[in-house]
This record gives C-alpha cells, structure tokens and sequence, in this order.
C-alpha cells in the first residue's frame, strides 16, 4: 500500500516520515522475547548445522556482531539453508504471549500525523505476530522486512555446507589475521548503508527528513551515515551516532513534541487504519 501522497500536506515539517525498527524497539528489551530468539537460534545451529555446541554461542555472537544477524553470517561463511526453515525454527515456537497489548502506544502513533514505516530484520510471519500481540498491526503505512530485501530459497530444507566449504570463523575470531578478508553474505539486512539505500528508494524516503528509531547502536551509526535522524529506544544516554536517547518509546511525545505541534491536521494528512507487510523483493 502506497500511501506516501497522502502525507504531502505536512511537507513544511522538520521530518515527514517515522522509520521503526521492531523487536526490543516497540516493546522492551525486558520482555524476555530477545533470549528466546537467541536460546532458539543456538539450537538451529547445533541441530540443524551441525556445529558443535561447546563453539555455538561464541560463534552466534561474534557472526551477530559482524554481519548484523547471526543468519546472514552463517550464510556469508558458507552454511547453505533454507530461509523459511531457519525463520520456522526460530520464530516458530516463541512464546509470543509474553507481548501484550499496549494502548499508550498505539494512541501515540494513530495521533502522530506523519508517514510511520517498520524496517526489520525478521521475517513477514514474526512481524505480523508481534504487531498483533502489541495491538499496532493497524497504526504504519507497511512494513518492511527481511522477505522485502532478500530472495526466497527454491532448495528446500536440507542445510548443508555449500561447495566450496565453510570458512572457519571460530578459528578467525581466536587468532584474527588482517590479512584475511571476510567473506561477504548474500543477505540484505540492516546494517549495511545497502539496506537503508534499498528502504528508502522502495519507500520513497527522504532520510534527511526522517527520524529512524532502532535499539542497535550499530544500526543507528550506519542509519546517520545515510543521512537519517537517528533514535536510540532502550537507553537515555547519547553517543556517536546518536541524535537523540529515549529510555522507552513511549517518550516520544516528550522528546518531539513538534511532530504535534499542528492543532489543526490538513485534509491530506491521514492515520493509516491498515499495514501492509511489504514482501515483494527489488532485483
């Protein structure tokens, strides 16, 4: 759903369009979610990888830290797998029952007359659930997630290194060689300056007139390197990178309250009643 027009009658404000990042952004990183999906990824690699345990959550870690996602490490590093599968596995079975409704929230963003996008990482399927769960699947214009910017696999579910074998990144974390460059991964995700290229051209986004709320200090870096207005949910506390802190989003009517300072909206300017979960893929 296109509804970028529709926004053309606040085109004097500061920032005409809202980008949220979803898990640990519009609900709290206390919620618990987070160490499911971390417990659950583990399990994928020792069960479904085949990477012995003792190595797994180091390598989780370190492939997260490097590549953005744990998923596009492993695939950079060579572990051929089905997309659908890993998401199945690791979004599948949590307890999504610990998010609850949250009406602060959801009043907030209905009121707020300016463009409201989600840009995650997680799939299409765990996106709807946690937007039902929170009460908000009905308060952005669409959401943008990891089926938008990435190809879906043809293969089926066998994971299996591919064939030119695995590079061993345990061995690289513990004896690091600068000599050694990194293997790319075929994932489209945030935070390469790749990703937010894709959004904004997909969405037409101006980033110089957005505010990008994410709780990942590396996704905000890289969001200010392509000129966004950068958020930080989770932590009051500013650093590089950092235009603005906020403890909990539901601060930000505190910390901009210019995006309401209009008593009276223009015609042209509406909340949207219906998200659409964007999953068409750009070549």
């Amino acid at each position: 759903m296109e509804n970028g027009d529709q926004f053309q009658g606040i085109s004097n404000a500061k920032y005409d369009c809202l980008l949220f990042d979803l898990d640990d952004t519009l609900y709290p990183l206390s919620s618990g979610l987070a160490e499911q999906v971390r417990k659950n990824i583990q399990e994928y690699m020792i069960q479904k990888l085949g990477i012995p345990e003792a190595k797994v959550p180091e390598l989780c870690f370190s492939l997260y830290k490097t590549y953005g996602t744990t998923m596009a490490g492993l695939k950079a590093i060579g572990y051929d797998f089905n997309y659908d599968d890993f998401h199945s596995f690791v979004h599948g079975r949590l307890p999504y029952d610990i998010l609850k409704p949250d009406p602060v929230l959801r009043g907030v963003l209905l009121s707020l007359p300016v463009r409201k996008i989600i840009f995650t990482n997680s799939d299409e399927a765990h996106a709807s659930r946690v937007l039902r769960r929170l009460g908000l699947e009905d308060c952005f214009e669409r959401v943008i997630c990891f089926e938008t910017l990435n190809s879906s696999n043809e293969d089926g579910s066998e994971c299996k290194p591919n064939s030119t074998g695995v590079f061993d990144f345990y061995e690289y974390i513990h004896s690091p060689d600068s000599d050694v460059v990194l293997p790319r991964t075929p994932v489209v995700c945030k935070p390469s300056q790749d990703s937010f290229e894709k959004v904004f051209s997909m969405a037409d986004i101006d980033p110089r007139r957005t505010l990008f709320f994410d709780d990942s200090l590396r996704n905000l870096q890289s969001g200010k390197s392509v000129d966004l207005h950068t958020v930080l949910v989770g932590n009051s506390v500013r650093t590089t990178g950092v235009d603005h802190a906020l403890e909990s989003i539901h601060n930000m009517k505190e910390a901009f309250p210019e995006l309401w300072e209009s008593d009276e909206k223009p015609e042209s300017v509406e909340c949207c009643r219906k998200v659409s979960i964007e999953t068409s893929v750009v070549a």
